[in-house]
Protein backbone atom coordinates (compact mmCIF):
# COMPACT_ATOMS: atom_id res chain seq x y z
CA UNK A 1 0.00 0.00 0.00
CA UNK A 2 1.50 3.38 -1.15
CA UNK A 3 1.92 6.21 1.28
CA UNK A 4 -1.48 8.64 2.54
CA UNK A 5 -1.33 11.50 -0.19
CA UNK A 6 -1.31 14.73 2.07
CA UNK A 7 -3.82 17.04 1.44
CA UNK A 8 -2.71 20.61 -0.03
CA UNK A 9 -3.73 22.41 2.62
CA UNK A 10 -1.99 20.33 5.01
CA UNK A 11 1.32 21.08 2.96
CA UNK A 12 0.56 25.10 2.17
CA UNK A 13 2.58 26.77 4.65
CA UNK A 14 2.88 30.22 2.93
CA UNK A 15 1.75 31.87 6.21
CA UNK A 16 4.86 30.48 8.36
CA UNK A 17 7.30 30.98 6.15
CA UNK A 18 10.03 34.10 7.00
CA UNK A 19 8.04 37.48 6.68
CA UNK A 20 9.23 39.42 3.63
CA UNK A 21 7.19 42.89 3.54
CA UNK A 22 9.09 43.87 0.51
CA UNK A 23 11.34 42.67 -2.53
CA UNK A 24 14.97 43.30 -1.76
CA UNK A 25 16.53 44.13 -5.06
CA UNK A 26 20.03 44.89 -4.25
CA UNK A 27 23.57 44.92 -7.28
CA UNK A 28 24.61 41.71 -5.57
CA UNK A 29 23.88 38.82 -3.11
CA UNK A 30 23.41 38.76 0.40
CA UNK A 31 25.97 37.15 2.61
CA UNK A 32 25.40 33.58 2.74
CA UNK A 33 24.17 33.41 6.36
CA UNK A 34 21.30 36.11 4.97
CA UNK A 35 20.64 34.04 1.84
CA UNK A 36 19.79 30.76 3.44
CA UNK A 37 17.21 32.55 5.81
CA UNK A 38 15.90 33.92 2.37
CA UNK A 39 15.14 30.38 1.17
CA UNK A 40 14.48 28.48 4.60
CA UNK A 41 11.15 27.09 5.19
CA UNK A 42 9.86 27.18 8.70
CA UNK A 43 8.34 24.14 9.03
CA UNK A 44 10.58 21.44 7.71
CA UNK A 45 8.23 18.54 8.52
CA UNK A 46 5.27 19.18 5.97
CA UNK A 47 5.03 18.40 2.28
CA UNK A 48 7.01 21.50 -0.03
CA UNK A 49 7.98 21.14 -3.31
CA UNK A 50 10.16 23.63 -4.82
CA UNK A 51 11.63 24.06 -8.14
CA UNK A 52 14.23 25.75 -9.40
CA UNK A 53 14.96 26.06 -13.18
CA UNK A 54 16.72 29.28 -14.91
CA UNK A 55 15.24 31.10 -17.77
CA UNK A 56 16.84 33.77 -20.47
CA UNK A 57 14.75 37.08 -20.81
CA UNK A 58 12.91 35.28 -23.87
CA UNK A 59 11.89 32.52 -22.61
CA UNK A 60 14.67 29.84 -23.23
CA UNK A 61 15.30 27.17 -20.42
CA UNK A 62 18.71 25.87 -22.10
CA UNK A 63 21.60 27.16 -24.76
CA UNK A 64 22.35 24.51 -27.01
CA UNK A 65 20.40 21.73 -25.09
CA UNK A 66 21.65 23.28 -21.63
CA UNK A 67 20.72 24.78 -18.52
CA UNK A 68 24.65 25.62 -18.16
CA UNK A 69 24.84 28.13 -20.62
CA UNK A 70 22.37 30.82 -19.28
CA UNK A 71 23.79 30.54 -15.57
CA UNK A 72 27.02 32.06 -13.83
CA UNK A 73 28.60 32.13 -10.37
CA UNK A 74 25.56 33.72 -8.61
CA UNK A 75 23.40 31.28 -9.90
CA UNK A 76 25.21 28.44 -8.49
CA UNK A 77 25.18 30.26 -5.06
CA UNK A 78 21.22 30.02 -5.10
CA UNK A 79 21.31 27.23 -6.53
CA UNK A 80 23.86 25.55 -3.48
CA UNK A 81 21.58 26.91 -1.39
CA UNK A 82 18.72 25.43 -2.62
CA UNK A 83 20.37 22.14 -2.31
CA UNK A 84 21.50 22.96 0.97
CA UNK A 85 18.50 23.26 2.76
CA UNK A 86 16.43 20.05 0.66
CA UNK A 87 16.11 16.77 2.40
CA UNK A 88 16.15 15.39 -1.56
CA UNK A 89 16.73 16.31 -5.29
CA UNK A 90 13.86 15.31 -7.77
CA UNK A 91 14.87 15.26 -11.19
CA UNK A 92 13.92 13.51 -14.30
CA UNK A 93 15.78 10.73 -15.69
CA UNK A 94 16.55 12.38 -19.21
CA UNK A 95 18.09 15.68 -16.99
CA UNK A 96 20.27 13.72 -14.87
CA UNK A 97 21.88 11.83 -18.39
CA UNK A 98 21.69 15.60 -20.24
CA UNK A 99 23.59 17.19 -16.98
CA UNK A 100 26.25 15.30 -16.08
CA UNK A 101 24.35 14.34 -12.46
CA UNK A 102 26.83 12.55 -10.06
CA UNK A 103 26.70 11.43 -6.61
CA UNK A 104 28.34 14.18 -5.17
CA UNK A 105 26.72 17.30 -4.81
CA UNK A 106 27.72 19.40 -2.34
CA UNK A 107 31.23 21.03 -1.37
CA UNK A 108 32.57 19.67 1.88
CA UNK A 109 31.75 22.62 3.96
CA UNK A 110 28.20 22.38 2.90
CA UNK A 111 28.07 18.78 3.84
CA UNK A 112 29.40 19.37 7.20
CA UNK A 113 26.48 22.32 7.46
CA UNK A 114 24.20 19.28 6.76
CA UNK A 115 25.71 17.21 9.40
CA UNK A 116 25.28 19.65 12.06
CA UNK A 117 21.53 20.56 10.90
CA UNK A 118 20.88 17.13 11.28
CA UNK A 119 20.71 16.25 7.54
CA UNK A 120 22.36 13.36 5.42
CA UNK A 121 25.53 15.29 4.24
CA UNK A 122 24.54 14.80 0.98
CA UNK A 123 20.85 14.98 0.07
CA UNK A 124 19.59 11.78 -2.07
CA UNK A 125 18.58 11.57 -5.63
CA UNK A 126 14.91 10.94 -6.56
CA UNK A 127 15.14 10.15 -10.23
CA UNK A 128 11.77 9.88 -11.95
CA UNK A 129 11.62 7.23 -14.51
CA UNK A 130 8.66 5.46 -16.15
CA UNK A 131 10.89 3.22 -19.09
CA UNK A 132 13.53 3.04 -16.47
CA UNK A 133 16.33 3.66 -19.36
CA UNK A 134 19.29 4.53 -16.73
CA UNK A 135 22.60 2.12 -16.64
CA UNK A 136 23.06 1.28 -13.19
CA UNK A 137 27.23 2.24 -13.74
CA UNK A 138 26.10 5.62 -14.05
CA UNK A 139 27.90 8.11 -11.79
CA UNK A 140 24.85 8.98 -9.77
CA UNK A 141 24.85 5.83 -8.76
CA UNK A 142 28.22 3.97 -8.04
CA UNK A 143 29.47 7.77 -7.00
CA UNK A 144 26.45 8.58 -4.68
CA UNK A 145 26.97 9.49 -0.88
CA UNK A 146 23.67 8.68 0.15
CA UNK A 147 21.45 6.31 -1.92
CA UNK A 148 19.58 7.04 -4.63
CA UNK A 149 16.11 6.56 -5.09
CA UNK A 150 14.35 6.15 -8.66
CA UNK A 151 10.58 6.43 -8.81
CA UNK A 152 8.39 5.02 -11.25
CA UNK A 153 5.52 2.61 -11.91
CA UNK A 154 3.95 -0.93 -11.50
CA UNK A 155 3.92 -1.44 -15.84
CA UNK A 156 7.84 -0.21 -15.78
CA UNK A 157 9.60 -3.55 -17.15
CA UNK A 158 10.52 -6.25 -14.30
CA UNK A 159 13.71 -6.38 -15.33
CA UNK A 160 15.16 -2.45 -15.46
CA UNK A 161 13.46 -2.65 -11.89
CA UNK A 162 15.71 -5.59 -10.56
CA UNK A 163 18.59 -4.04 -12.22
CA UNK A 164 18.20 -0.72 -10.61
CA UNK A 165 16.83 -2.24 -7.28
CA UNK A 166 20.77 -2.97 -7.08
CA UNK A 167 21.96 0.23 -6.57
CA UNK A 168 19.13 2.24 -5.74
CA UNK A 169 15.79 2.14 -3.88
CA UNK A 170 13.04 1.69 -6.45
CA UNK A 171 9.54 3.29 -5.49
CA UNK A 172 6.58 2.39 -7.23
CA UNK A 173 4.10 5.55 -7.68
CA UNK A 174 1.58 4.60 -9.48
CA UNK A 175 0.34 1.48 -11.94
CA UNK A 176 0.31 2.62 -15.34
CA UNK A 177 1.83 6.00 -15.22
CA UNK A 178 3.84 8.12 -12.40
CA UNK A 179 1.35 9.85 -10.56
CA UNK A 180 3.32 13.78 -8.93
CA UNK A 181 0.63 13.09 -5.94
CA UNK A 182 2.00 9.61 -4.92
CA UNK A 183 5.37 10.80 -5.79
CA UNK A 184 5.52 13.65 -3.47
CA UNK A 185 3.40 11.70 -0.67
CA UNK A 186 6.17 8.48 -0.91
CA UNK A 187 9.17 10.95 -0.64
CA UNK A 188 7.11 12.44 2.47
CA UNK A 189 7.04 9.23 3.96
CA UNK A 190 10.70 7.80 3.43
CA UNK A 191 11.42 11.37 6.29
CA UNK A 192 12.01 13.38 2.52
CA UNK A 193 9.23 15.97 2.75
CA UNK A 194 11.32 18.78 1.60
CA UNK A 195 11.57 18.38 -1.95
CA UNK A 196 13.73 19.96 -4.48
CA UNK A 197 12.92 19.61 -8.29
CA UNK A 198 15.80 20.52 -10.40
CA UNK A 199 13.78 19.59 -13.60
CA UNK A 200 13.35 18.74 -16.39
CA UNK A 201 10.70 20.83 -18.18
CA UNK A 202 8.55 17.53 -18.72
CA UNK A 203 8.64 16.89 -15.27
CA UNK A 204 8.04 20.36 -13.84
CA UNK A 205 4.97 19.96 -16.20
CA UNK A 206 3.60 17.14 -14.51
CA UNK A 207 3.43 18.57 -11.39
CA UNK A 208 2.06 21.89 -12.13
CA UNK A 209 -1.11 19.54 -13.74
CA UNK A 210 -1.47 17.90 -10.43
CA UNK A 211 -1.34 21.17 -8.42
CA UNK A 212 2.09 19.63 -6.69
CA UNK A 213 4.25 23.22 -6.85
CA UNK A 214 4.12 24.53 -3.79
CA UNK A 215 7.47 26.94 -4.80
CA UNK A 216 8.97 28.41 -7.77
CA UNK A 217 12.45 29.76 -7.57
CA UNK A 218 13.16 31.15 -11.23
CA UNK A 219 16.55 32.68 -12.05
CA UNK A 220 16.67 35.05 -14.98
CA UNK A 221 19.28 35.41 -17.07
CA UNK A 222 20.47 38.68 -18.87
CA UNK A 223 20.22 36.96 -22.22
CA UNK A 224 17.96 36.92 -25.51
CA UNK A 225 18.48 32.98 -26.99
CA UNK A 226 16.02 33.07 -29.50
CA UNK A 227 15.89 29.60 -31.70
CA UNK A 228 13.69 26.68 -30.86
CA UNK A 229 14.95 26.24 -26.96
CA UNK A 230 12.23 25.00 -24.53
CA UNK A 231 10.30 26.40 -22.17
CA UNK A 232 10.55 25.50 -18.33
CA UNK A 233 7.43 23.53 -18.26
CA UNK A 234 6.09 21.21 -21.05
CA UNK A 235 2.94 19.61 -20.64
CA UNK A 236 0.26 17.76 -22.40
CA UNK A 237 -2.46 20.41 -21.31
CA UNK A 238 -1.95 23.53 -19.69
CA UNK A 239 -2.82 24.04 -15.86
CA UNK A 240 -3.17 27.80 -15.01
CA UNK A 241 -1.79 28.06 -10.95
CA UNK A 242 -1.75 31.47 -9.63
CA UNK A 243 1.30 32.17 -7.64
CA UNK A 244 2.63 35.37 -5.05
CA UNK A 245 5.99 36.96 -5.50
CA UNK A 246 8.02 36.75 -1.92
CA UNK A 247 11.07 38.22 -3.00
CA UNK A 248 13.60 39.15 -5.83
CA UNK A 249 17.37 39.26 -5.53
CA UNK A 250 19.49 40.39 -8.02
CA UNK A 251 23.25 40.16 -8.91
CA UNK A 252 24.66 42.13 -11.56
CA UNK A 253 22.08 41.75 -14.17
CA UNK A 254 20.66 38.49 -13.27
CA UNK A 255 17.52 38.66 -10.78
CA UNK A 256 16.39 35.26 -8.90
CA UNK A 257 12.59 35.62 -8.16
CA UNK A 258 11.01 33.37 -5.70
CA UNK A 259 7.55 32.29 -6.54
CA UNK A 260 4.89 30.83 -4.00
CA UNK A 261 1.67 29.00 -4.28
CA UNK A 262 -0.84 31.59 -2.39
CA UNK A 263 -1.95 31.02 0.81
CA UNK A 264 -5.49 29.46 1.91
Amino acid sequence: MGAEVPSRAESSVRAELPPSSESSVRAELPPRAELIERYRVADRSVPWVRVNFIASLDGAATVDGLSGGLNNADDKLVFDTMRLLTDVILVGAGTVRAEGYGGILLSEDDAAWRVQAGLASQPPVAIVSGRLDLEPGHPVFVDAATRPIVLTHAAAPADRRAALAAVADVVICGDEAIDPRRLVAELAARGLPQILCEGGPHLFGDLVAADQVDELCLSLAPVLVGGSAGRIAVGEAAATRAMELLHVLRAGDMLFLRYLRPAG
